[in-house]
């Protein structure tokens, strides 16, 4: 059983992402996301405030919170996600 384990771990470990800085909730963050149009990849801007953290390792998530026209609109994101090009903190919590 622990051979699987390691082996499972050994998998894992290649799509973690070290290149993300780290951020709490309460944090004010601008990502760059890539979005998928027909035949081209464009990046979309999203700025929000982090609501919540899930999980551990490769399944951790992440939901930012921002207000689009009057809307309030949250968004859960894998942080490990290659659909996340760049992710910036803006504002730390107080």
């Amino acid at each position: 059983m622990s051979g699987r384990i390691a082996k499972l771990s050994s998998f894992e470990e290649k799509f973690v992402r070290k290149d993300l800085p780290s951020f709490e909730i309460g944090d004010t963050v601008k990502m760059k996301v890539k979005v998928q149009e027909a035949d081209k990849t464009r990046l979309h801007p999203w700025e929000g405030t982090v609501i919540a953290r899930r999980g551990t390792g490769i399944k951790e998530t992440f939901t930012v919170r921002k207000i689009s026209f009057g809307e309030g609109v949250e968004r859960v994101f894998p942080i490990h996600s290659p659909v996340i090009a760049s992710l910036q903190v803006v504002a730390k919590a107080k």
